[in-house]
C-alpha cells in the first residue's frame, strides 16, 4: 500500500480514536466558568463579553439545531463541537509530525523505505496520542470554551505551513497562503491566541525562498517581518480599522450633519474600494507576489467580517448584550477589552509606586439621538479616559511587579519584608520564580509529568512521589497523576534529536514552542493571584512539545539501529519504549477528565433560582455564581420570571439601562433614577461619602436624597479639576415602610414580626457608594417590597451597603426584609421556605455518584451546600423540631455522602447537630472518619518539606473542635483521643512555624 494512503487511513484512525475518548468523556452540560455564557449566547447569538468570539458563537448555533428541540440538549451539542474541533487537532497534529519527520530523515515525502515509513507513522502515532491525553488539552476539549476550536485552528495553520512548503507549483502553492490567510481571518472571530504563530512560520517562507542561502541574519529579519504582521493584525485590522471608522462616523455626524452610520457606510466603501483596486492593479501589472498579499489580506478581513454578527445582534438588544457595542463607537472599546484594564509590558510602575497626577485623557462618545425636531442627532462627548502619572523613580523597564493592593502577595513571592520596596531584582525574582515557574513551567509540568491534585496552586510531580504514602484524602483525589515523567524525558530526546537532524526546521518548530509559552506569558503579564488556574492558555506550546515526543520514536529507533542487523527490531523495541507514554497518560488523567454525568454546576445555578420567590431579582458576584445562571434561563428556560444582575456589570451605565427593558418573563426594575443619571462620566459613578457633623449617627431620607441626585442639584455636587460628582453627607439612610402592608404579604416569619420597623435603616459601609451601589439604594426605595430582592453570598459582601442584618435566609440565597435586627451576627432564617426549598425544590443530581469526577470548583459548591443544611437543622433544632432537624441532616448526608465528596470543615457542626438529634452512632463514625483523616494529612505535611498552611490550620482546628465537642458531651474517652491529637500535631507545627 502507498505510503500516502497508509499516512491518511493512520491519520483518521488516530482522529477516531481521539473523538472516541473525548466523546466518552464530554460534559452533558454547562460546565463553570465561561461556558454557561458561552453556550447560552451561542443557542440564542447573543452578545458574550469582550472582545466576543463570534465565529464560535456561529458554529455553536448550529451544533445547538442537533438537540432538535431539546433544550437540555443544546449544551451537549455545543460541547460536542469542541470534542469534534479537538479530534480535528489532533488529526493535523499526526500529519504535521509525519511531514517533518520526513526533513528530519532527510527524505521526500512518501519515498522511504518501509521502515523509514514505519518509524515515521509510529511517530506520529506517539506523539498525537500523547497530546489527546495531556492534562490541559483534554479538559478544553470535553467542554463549550473557545479553547479547543482555537487549537484547531493552530494545528490547521501549521499544517497547511508544512504542505505548502511542499508544493513546487508556485500557483498552487500560493492558494494555499490565501487558503491560510482566511483560516487565520476566521480565527479572529474565535481567539487571538493562534495569531502568535505567525511570526515563527515566516520562517518557513523564508527557508523556502532561500533554499540554502539561508543567514541568521535573515532569519532574524523574516522573524521581524512576521512580528510585523502580526502587530498589523492585532492593532492594525482588528480594533485599528473599527477606530478608523469611528472616527470618520463622528466627523460625518457631528461635523458635517449627516445620520448616523453614514460615515461608517462611507469608509467601507471606500476601504472596499481600496483593496477592489490593488487586486485589479496586482493583475493588470503581471505581479504574483502583489496578487498574492492583496489576496491574503482580503480573505483575512473577510474571514474577520464575522464580527459583524456583535454589531447586528447588539442592535437587536438581546437579554445578554455585554458592553452594549451597537455602534462604532463602542464596538472599539469592545474589541480592545478596555473595561479589563492594560498590564504594563516594557515600562511601567511598581505597584507601590505614589500616584502624583491625573489628566484627562481621549474623549468618550457617546450615542445620542435627537428628542425633538430641533435637535441633531449626534455622538456626544460623556467622559474622558482617566490617565495617572506615577512618580518616576518608582517605575522601571519590563515591569512585573505591578498591581496595586497584592503587596502582600508580592512579599510572600519575592521575599521582601513588610514596608520594603521592590527592586529591579525582585521584578526580574518574580519574574522566573511566580510568571514562568508557577504560572507556566508548573503548568508544564503537569502535562508531561504529572500533578498533584486539582486544589489551586497544586504543584507537578516527580517518579519518587509515587513512592510516597499519601493521605486518604490525597489517594483519593482523582487529579493527582503520575506520569513517572516519561512524556517529559522522550520529549527532551526528540528535542535534542530534531535539533542534531534539521536545524532549520527545529528552529521553526522551537519558535511556535516559545511563542506560544514562555513569550505569550511574557506579553500576558500576570498577576500575582488568578482567579483559577490559566493553563489552557498555554496548551499552544504543549501541542508543539507533543511533536517532539513524537520525534522521540525517530531517535531511539535510530539509536537502536546500531545494536540490531534485524532492520525492524529497532521499530519494534521503540514501541516498547515509547507507547507506555500515551498509555499511562490515559490511564492516570481518565477518571479526572471523564466528565460523564456531571450536573451540578447547573444544578447550582436551579437551586439559587428554586430559592427565589416569583418575580423575584437576584444579585449574584462571580463567574461561576452567574454564568450557569444565564445558561439555565436562555437556554433551558428555568424561571425567567427572576431578573439575574452581575453586580460587577452593575457598575456600568449599559447594563443598568438593560434592567429598564424587559426580560422574558422579568419586568423592567422599578427606578426612580433616569438612564441619564447613571451615564458613564456623569456625577455618580462614585458618590463620596462627606458626613457633615451635625448628621454623624443620624439618617437621611433616602427618598429626599435620591431627587437631589436625579436633579443634579448642586448641594451635594464637588467639583475637582478632573471632574464631578455627587456626594452623600451620612453614612445612614433610611426608607420609609408601610408596616401593614408589609405584614399582609407575608413575606416576614411570625418570629420576626416584631423586628419590622416603620423606617428601614441601610448602613454604607466604606467611604464611597459605587454605581452599582446608588442602583441597589435605588430599587429598594422605589421597590416598596414589591418584588422579592434577593443576595448569595458573594454579591452580599460585594456592595458597598451593609445589609447582613436585613436579609433572612431562604435557601441558598439570602431575601432581603425591613428588618432592623439588633446583632448581625444572629443568623436569620425562614425555616419553613427554607425546608421545603432545598429539600423538594432543588436538585442534586450526580452527587451521590463516587464515580462522578467533581473538580475542586464543584466541590466549593457542594460544601456550601452542606453549611446551608447545617443552617437549617440548626435553627429547628433552637425551635424544638428535633424530628424535622434530623430529617435535614439525614437527607444532607444522602444528597452530599463521603464516598463522592469526602467531609470538610463544615461537617463539624453536622457532627454537633448529629449529637443533639439523638444520632449518636452515625456522629461518632462521621468524627472517627474525620479524625483519622486530619492525622494523616498532619502526618504527611509533617514529613514534607513543603505545606499548604491553610490546610494545616484546617486539620489542627477539626481535631481541636472534635476534642470540645466530645467533651461536652461526656464522650471522655473520644474526647481524649482527639486531644491527644490535637496537642501532638500542634505542638509540631508550632515550632515548625516559629522556626
Amino acid at each position: 500500500m502507498p505510503y500516502q494512503k497508509i499516512n491518511n487511513i493512520v491519520g483518521w484512525v488516530v482522529f477516531g480514536v481521539a473523538t472516541l475518548v473525548y466523546f466518552l468523556t464530554v460534559e452533558p452540560t454547562a460546565s463553570f466558568w465561561d461556558c454557561g455564557e458561552f453556550i447560552a449566547v451561542s443557542y440564542k447569538l447573543e452578545v458574550p463579553h469582550p472582545p466576543g468570539a463570534p465565529f464560535f458563537l456561529l458554529v455553536g448555533r448550529i451544533f445547538s439545531m442537533f438537540a432538535g428541540g431539546d433544550v437540555e440538549k443544546v449544551a451537549y451539542w455545543i460541547n460536542i463541537s469542541s470534542v469534534l474541533f479537538s479530534g480535528f487537532t489532533i488529526l493535523f497534529l499526526f500529519w504535521s509530525i509525519t511531514t517533518l519527520a520526513h526533513k528530519i530523515m532527510g527524505i521526500k515525502n512518501g519515498s522511504g523505505s518501509n521502515q523509514e515509513n514505519m518509524r515515521i507513522i509510529l511517530a506520529g502515532i506517539i506523539g498525537s496520542f500523547a497530546y489527546t491525553f495531556s492534562d490541559s488539552f483534554w479538559f478544553s476539549a470535553v467542554e463549550a470554551e473557545v479553547y479547543a476550536m482555537s487549537s484547531f485552528f493552530t494545528a490547521f495553520v501549521v499544517w497547511a505551513f508544512l504542505k505548502w512548503e511542499l508544493i513546487e507549483d508556485e500557483q498552487k502553492a500560493n492558494r494555499w497562503l490565501i487558503m491560510i490567510a482566511y483560516t487565520i481571518g476566521l480565527s479572529i472571530g474565535v481567539h487571538l491566541l493562534n495569531l502568535v504563530t505567525i511570526p515563527a512560520l515566516a520562517l518557513l517562507i523564508y527557508f523556502k525562498k532561500r533554499q540554502k542561502k539561508t543567514t541568521l541574519k535573515g532569519m532574524l529579519a523574516t522573524f521581524a517581518i512576521g512580528g510585523v504582521i502580526l502587530v498589523v493584525i492585532m492593532e492594525g485590522i482588528i480594533p485599528g480599522l473599527p477606530s478608523i471608522a469611528g472616527k470618520i462616523e463622528v466627523f460625518f455626524v457631528n461635523s458635517l450633519g449627516f445620520p448616523f452610520y453614514s460615515g461608517a457606510i462611507f469608509f467601507v466603501i471606500l476601504f472596499l474600494g481600496a483593496i477592489l483596486f490593488g487586486i485589479l492593479y496586482s493583475i493588470k501589472s503581471n505581479n504574483p507576489i502583489a496578487n498574492t498579499i492583496m489576496l491574503s489580506f482580503t480573505f483575512i478581513i473577510i474571514g474577520y467580517s464575522c464580527y459583524t454578527l456583535v454589531l447586528i445582534r447588539s442592535n437587536y438588544n438581546t437579554p445578554i448584550d455585554e458592553n452594549n457595542p451597537e455602534n462604532l463607537i463602542s464596538f472599539v472599546s469592545y474589541l480592545k477589552r478596555e473595561q479589563y484594564g492594560s498590564r504594563p509590558l516594557f515600562y511601567g510602575n511598581y505597584y507601590d509606586a505614589e500616584l502624583i497626577d491625573q489628566k484627562r485623557g481621549a474623549a468618550v462618545y457617546a450615542k445620542v439621538t435627537k428628542k425633538s425636531p430641533e435637535e441633531k442627532d449626534r455622538y456626544e462627548i460623556v467622559d474622558y479616559k482617566l490617565e495617572q502619572k506615577y512618580d518616576p523613580k518608582r517605575s522601571t523597564i519590563l515591569p512585573r511587579m505591578y498591581v496595586s493592593g497584592s503587596d502582600a502577595e508580592y512579599r510572600q513571592i519575592v521575599g521582601l519584608k513588610e514596608g520594603e520596596s521592590p527592586s529591579f531584582s525582585h521584578n526580574i525574582i518574580y519574574l522566573f520564580k511566580h510568571q514562568i515557574g508557577h504560572m507556566y513551567m508548573r503548568y508544564f509540568m503537569w502535562n508531561f509529568a504529572g500533578r498533584e491534585s486539582d486544589i489551586q496552586n497544586a504543584g507537578w510531580v516527580t517518579p519518587l512521589d509515587a513512592l510516597k504514602k499519601l493521605p486518604e484524602e490525597l489517594k483519593k483525589n482523582k487529579a493527582r497523576n503520575n506520569y513517572l515523567m516519561i512524556p517529559f524525558l522522550l520529549g527532551i530526546i526528540g528535542l535534542f534529536y530534531h535539533q542534531k537532524k534539521d536545524k532549520r526546521t527545529f528552529s521553526v518548530v522551537m519558535m511556535l514552542f516559545l511563542m506560544t509559552g514562555l513569550i505569550l506569558i511574557g506579553y500576558l503579564n500576570p498577576p500575582p493571584v488568578e482567579p483559577r488556574e490559566r493553563d489552557y492558555i498555554y496548551v499552544g506550546s504543549f501541542y508543539f512539545f507533543a511533536l517532539w515526543i513524537g520525534f522521540s520514536v525517530l531517535a531511539i529507533s535510530e539509536f537502536l539501529s546500531k545494536f540490531f542487523k534485524n532492520k525492524y527490531t529497532p521499530i519494534v523495541v521503540s514501541l516498547f519504549l515509547t507507547a507506555p507514554c500515551p498509555i499511562l497518560m490515559a490511564k492516570e488523567n481518565w477518571d479526572d477528565h471523564n466528565r460523564s454525568h456531571r450536573y451540578f454546576s447547573v444544578d447550582s445555578a436551579k437551586n439559587f433560582l428554586a430559592s427565589c420567590a416569583p418575580n423575584a431579582i437576584l444579585f449574584t458576584g462571580g463567574d461561576n455564581d452567574t454564568f450557569p445562571l444565564w445558561y439555565v434561563q436562555e437556554v433551558e428556560g428555568f424561571r425567567t420570571d427572576v431578573r439575574v444582575v452581575v453586580l460587577s456589570y452593575f457598575n456600568t451605565d449599559w447594563y443598568i439601562e438593560q434592567m429598564y427593558r424587559d426580560a422574558y418573563l422579568s419586568k423592567p426594575f422599578p427606578f426612580s433614577l433616569d438612564p441619564l443619571n447613571y451615564r458613564q462620566g456623569g456625577p455618580n459613578d462614585f458618590v463620596v461619602v462627606q458626613e457633615m457633623e451635625s448628621l454623624k449617627n443620624n439618617s437621611i431620607s433616602l427618598t429626599q436624597y435620591l431627587k437631589l441626585v436625579k436633579e443634579n442639584h448642586p448641594a451635594i455636587l464637588v467639583t475637582n479639576s478632573i471632574s464631578s460628582y455627587n456626594s452623600i453627607p451620612t453614612k445612614q439612610v433610611f426608607v420609609d415602610v408601610d408596616t401593614a402592608d408589609v405584614r399582609k404579604k407575608n413575606i416576614v416569619p411570625a418570629y420576626l414580626q416584631e423586628m419590622v420597623a416603620d423606617k428601614f435603616s441601610i448602613n454604607i459601609s466604606g467611604r464611597i457608594l459605587e454605581k452599582k451601589d446608588l442602583a441597589i439604594l435605588d430599587i429598594i426605595n422605589t421597590n416598596k417590597w414589591e418584588r422579592p430582592i434577593y443576595f448569595n453570598l458573594t454579591s452580599l459582601s460585594g456592595i458597598g451597603l451593609n445589609l447582613k442584618g436585613s436579609v433572612i435566609q431562604e435557601g441558598t440565597v439570602y431575601r432581603l426584609l425591613p428588618l432592623n435586627v439588633p446583632s448581625e451576627k444572629t443568623t436569620l432564617v425562614n425555616p419553613e421556605v427554607m425546608y421545603d426549598n432545598l429539600i423538594n425544590k432543588c436538585y442534586w443530581r450526580g452527587l451521590q455518584d463516587p464515580n462522578v469526577y467533581l473538580t475542586e470548583d464543584y466541590r466549593n459548591f457542594v460544601l456550601n451546600s452542606r453549611s446551608v443544611f447545617n443552617v437549617l437543622a440548626e435553627v429547628l433544632v433552637q425551635d424544638n423540631q428535633k424530628e424535622k432537624a434530623k430529617t435535614v441532616l439525614l437527607k444532607s448526608l444522602e444528597f452530599m455522602p463521603d464516598t463522592s465528596i469526602m467531609y470538610d470543615h463544615f461537617t463539624l457542626r453536622l457532627v454537633s447537630l448529629l449529637l443533639e438529634v439523638d444520632e449518636r452512632e452515625k456522629a461518632i463514625k462521621i468524627a472517627e472518619t474525620m479524625s483519622k483523616r486530619a492525622d494523616e494529612m498532619l502526618i504527611y505535611f509533617k514529613d514534607n518539606t513543603t505545606m499548604d498552611p491553610n490546610e494545616v490550620q484546617k486539620n489542627i482546628i477539626i481535631l481541636n473542635e472534635l476534642s470540645q465537642m466530645f467533651k461536652q458531651i461526656q464522650e471522655n474517652q473520644l474526647a481524649t483521643k482527639y486531644e491527644e491529637l490535637f496537642r501532638k500535631h500542634y505542638e509540631v507545627f508550632q515550632k515548625r512555624m516559629e522556626l
